[in-house]
């Protein structure tokens, strides 16, 4: 990655105050490079709010910059849950052009602390199974609107008195699909002068676009591979997930494989588990049968029954059969522990669910 951090915010910055870059936004307000540090670490690393709160501004600069409707964030919040337990806190975010997204702060037993986000206003591969595939595309996010749906949720945390110590790719959209603002973003969260949050505690998933796991293989970063996998044989995968009619099993293993020799780094597959269509005792032995050879891990994940999806997730005691075929057979598996259902934490559902409220 050669992005450099801190223009990438700067220019959102300038562009979403009506300024044609940094530069004209500096000469506007008479800004040396030392006060746009300052305005950076405030945002990034300080997670200020508003321009207000950043102190180290004198206070007729900070007045002169808010009067021309410079706001430090590039999304809204328009709808905030949170689940009974407290440990799930989903938030439905407006972007400048009305466009909506999700994301989802999940707080562990434990110290460990997840911010799961989305890359797209959508998704363009329709996975039957998904909320947001059902509903279709709107468009990619900016890198600083997929950054500040971390920034607003580290807030949260930090008003609890927690860290965010993860970030997962794995809410609304395919982030290959934008792969060039999402590695931006993750430049964004990785800067040590701002987010500062380090590579291996980030995780891209991917539905499998062979091309772009080719490329992120060679970025020479150590931000951690997730697969949406979902089904071991390609007449199962194909029927309920299209991406794999352009990108067979054999292809995306094989981009696994290459992936692995390249950077020697464990890949992650994400199954998510469907009563009577993906959760068999056949499955279980095909998808051993997969992971065969090389540093894979599985992760089973209970299905959020979704409102517009023929589908129902399996029975806990399914799941775990499911998972006892796989330990048996050498495949390093987790059962993934569900957050959120009270309050539609599966990607998508928020959206779906809150149209209405949102629009009115």
């Amino acid at each position: 990655m050669t992005s450099d951090p801190r223009s990438i915010w700067l220019d959102s910055l300038a562009r979403r105050a009506g300024f044609e870059d940094t530069q004209d936004f500096a000469r506007a307000f008479e800004l040396r490079e030392y006060r746009l540090a300052q305005l950076y670490r405030a945002a990034a690393k300080e997670l200020c709010e508003s321009v207000d709160e950043i102190t180290t501004l004198p206070k007729e600069l900070r007045s002169a910059i808010t009067s021309r409707g410079v706001r430090l964030s590039s999304i809204e919040p328009v709808t905030i849950q949170r689940s009974r337990d407290r440990h799930t806190t989903k938030g439905l975010f407006r972007c400048g052009d009305g466009k909506e997204v999700e994301a989802v702060l999940m707080e562990h037993r434990g110290d460990r602390t997840t911010i799961c986000i989305s890359s797209q206003a959508g998704c363009a591969f329709a996975c039957a199974f998904c909320s947001t595939g059902q509903a279709g595309f709107g468009r990619n996010l900016s890198a600083v609107e997929i950054f500040d749906q971390a920034r607003y949720f580290a807030r949260e945390a930090r008003a609890k008195g927690k860290r965010v110590t993860n970030v997962v790719f794995m809410g609304m959209g395919e982030p290959f699909h934008n792969y060039d603002a999402v590695m931006d973003a993750v430049a964004l969260l990785n800067d040590p002068q701002g987010f500062g949050l380090g590579q291996r505690h980030i995780t891209i998933s991917t539905v499998g676009l062979v091309d772009r796991i080719d490329q992120f293989a060679e970025e020479g970063v150590q931000v951690n591979l997730a697969i949406s996998l979902h089904a071991p044989n390609d007449t199962l995968r194909s029927s309920f997930m299209p991406v794999n009619r352009r990108y067979s099993l054999e292809e995306l293993m094989a981009a696994c494989e290459r992936y692995v020799s390249r950077t020697h780094r464990k890949v992650f597959f994400e199954y998510v588990m469907l009563a009577g269509i993906n959760d068999s005792d056949k499955c279980a032995r095909e998808l051993a049968a997969l992971m065969r050879g090389n540093i894979y891990h599985v992760n089973l994940i209970p299905y959020n029954t979704t409102p517009d999806a023929p589908y129902t997730g399996s029975s806990d005691e399914r799941i775990w059969d499911f998972a006892e075929i796989l330990d048996k057979a050498g495949v390093p598996v987790t059962v993934r522990h569900n957050m959120g259902r009270d309050i539609a934490a599966a990607c998508g559902q928020l959206r779906v669910e809150t149209q209405a409220k949102a629009h009115t």
